[in-house]
C-alpha cells in the first residue's frame, strides 16, 4: 500500500515552509499541485527537482483514479495546494477520502494556514472558532447561511475574494450588527494588512474593495443575541418607544444590547410606532 502526504505550503512568504515538508516533497515519487506553476516557484527556491502534476477542481475526479493506482503500487504521493493547507477551501477532499477507503496511509504534514494566522492576530477570542470558508454567492443562499450563523457564539473565520469583500462586509454588518471583526489581507506578504474594527466600520473602510488574498475573522454572537428571540426583541422595542425613546435611538440601543443588526431593529421600531 502507498502513502499520501497532505503537505501545507507557505501562504506568501516562502520561508514559512517546514523542514519536514521540504523532505517529503523531495522524496515524493508523485507530487500533485493545484497550480503546477505556483508550486514550481517553491520547488525551485529549495532546489527540489520533483516535477508536479496538476490536481484541481476540474480534474480531481479523473486524477484520483491515477493516484489510487500509484498508491496501490506502493508509491509515495504528496499533495499540495497553491498556498496553505490542502483541502481547506481547496481541492483534494475526494482524493483523501478515496485513499483512506482503499486502505492507504494518509499523513498530514502541517504548516501554514491563512485561517489560523488571521485568527491569532485578530484580537478576537480563540477559545472556540468555526471555519466558514466562502459564503454562497447566490443572494438567497447567502442570506440563509448568514441567518444560520447569526446566533453562533464562536469566532467565525471566512475566506473572500477581494472583488466581493465590500459586498460581504455589508452583508455581515446587516446580519450581525456592530460586532468586532478583522480583515486580514495579504498575510505574510510584503503588503500584509490587519484591519480591525466593527463590521460597519470595516464595510466603510473597504467600500472600494481591496487587493490580494483576504481572510475575515468575525466576533461570535454575544449571549444576549443568542437568547433574545424575535418576540422579545419586539417587546424591548415597544418598551423603549413607550418611554419616549426615538426609533433611531431605539435601534442603536437594542443593537448594542443584543448584537442584532441596527437596521433590522430600526425597521421593528418603525413598524411598532405605526401600530
Amino acid at each position: 500500500m502507498g502513502t499520501l502526504s497532505v503537505v501545507a505550503t507557505p501562504i506568501g512568504n516562502l520561508e514559512d515552509v517546514t523542514l519536514r515538508a521540504l523532505r517529503v516533497l523531495r522524496e515524493a515519487e508523485l507530487l500533485l499541485a493545484e497550480d503546477t506553476r505556483q508550486t514550481r516557484v517553491l520547488l525551485d527556491r529549495h532546489a527540489i527537482a520533483t516535477r508536479p502534476r496538476s490536481l484541481h477542481a476540474h480534474n480531481e475526479a479523473a486524477r484520483t483514479e491515477e493516484v489510487l493506482a500509484a498508491l496501490a503500487a506502493g508509491r509515495r504521493v504528496a499533495l499540495v495546494s497553491d498556498a496553505g493547507t490542502p483541502l481547506v477551501s481547496d481541492p483534494g477532499e475526494r482524493l483523501v477520502a478515496r485513499a483512506i477507503a482503499a486502505g492507504h496511509t494518509v499523513v498530514p504534514v502541517p504548516g501554514a494556514s491563512a485561517a489560523l494566522a488571521a485568527l491569532v492576530a485578530s484580537g478576537l477570542s480563540v477559545d472556540a472558532f468555526t471555519f466558514v470558508g466562502f459564503l454562497p454567492r447566490r443572494a438567497g443562499e447567502r442570506a440563509a447561511r448568514l441567518a444560520a450563523l447569526a446566533e453562533r457564539s464562536e469566532t467565525l473565520i471566512l475566506f473572500e475574494s477581494p472583488r466581493r469583500l465590500a459586498a460581504t462586509l455589508g452583508d455581515l454588518a446587516r446580519a450581525f450588527g456592530e460586532r468586532r471583526a478583522c480583515v486580514a489581507r495579504e498575510l505574510t506578504k510584503l503588503h500584509e494588512e490587519l484591519a480591525r474594527g466593527t463590521l460597519p466600520e470595516l464595510a466603510v473602510r473597504f467600500a472600494a474593495g481591496a487587493r490580494g488574498e483576504v481572510t475575515l475573522v468575525v466576533e461570535g454572537a454575544p449571549a444576549a443575541a443568542r437568547t433574545l428571540r424575535p418576540e422579545l426583541l419586539r417587546a424591548r422595542v415597544r418598551e423603549l418607544l413607550a418611554a419616549g425613546v426615538s426609533a433611531r435611538d431605539v435601534a442603536a440601543k437594542v443593537a448594542r444590547e443584543t448584537g442584532a443588526a441596527r437596521r433590522a431593529i430600526y425597521a421593528l421600531a418603525l413598524e411598532a410606532s405605526r401600530a
